[in-house]
């Protein structure tokens, strides 16, 4: 899968991402506003796992936004089951250098159409921790609505903290 976007792209992974994500997701800035899952310090070895796993997704969701030549960020969807089913979790990051120069925006404008088209859904969300405004410009600047804030709802590096839901719909 390709999606250009100008001097940018959304795109598959490719083995060949490895240090490349590494490099830039081994970032306190950077993994301080994503879920425990994405560790930190983030290692080479744990690039080369996450590579491993998405090569084995049985339907792609998991992309790498990227330059030309290496990859910058990444974004992906993760759809819901059961009476969730037309419903899709949206989360995406960028390696510090790429910050404010909009292309998280350009990214998830693209892949939020992307998500609606090819996995049939009808809403797609994400959620913001309340330390994290630049990420709440993005969604909205994109057309997601705030829906609420869910109070102590995370607990991250040792604190209980708000975070809040955006959503679109189609």
């Amino acid at each position: 899968m390709r999606i250009d976007l100008g001097e940018w792209q959304i795109r598959s992974f490719r083995s060949e991402d490895a240090e490349a994500l590494a490099r830039y997701a081994d970032n306190r800035n950077v993994s301080r506003n994503l879920r425990d899952a994405f560790p930190h310090p983030y290692t080479l070895a744990h690039a080369e796992t996450w590579l491993d796993l998405v090569a084995q997704e049985a339907r792609e969701s998991d992309f790498a936004i990227a330059s030309e030549t290496e990859l910058i960020g990444g974004i992906g969807l993760q759809t819901q089951r059961d009476v969730h089913r037309r419903s899709g979790e949206i989360g995406y990051w960028l390696g510090e250098p790429f910050w404010g120069r909009g292309i998280a925006t350009a990214s998830l404008r693209a892949f939020t159409e992307y998500a609606f088209e090819q996995f049939n859904l009808v809403r797609v969300y994400g959620y913001v921790y309340e330390w994290n405004p630049a990420s709440a410009r993005v969604m909205e600047k994109v057309g997601y609505q705030c829906e609420g804030r869910l109070k102590k709802s995370v607990t991250k590096d040792g604190q209980v903290i708000d975070q809040f839901l955006y959503a679109i719909t189609r």
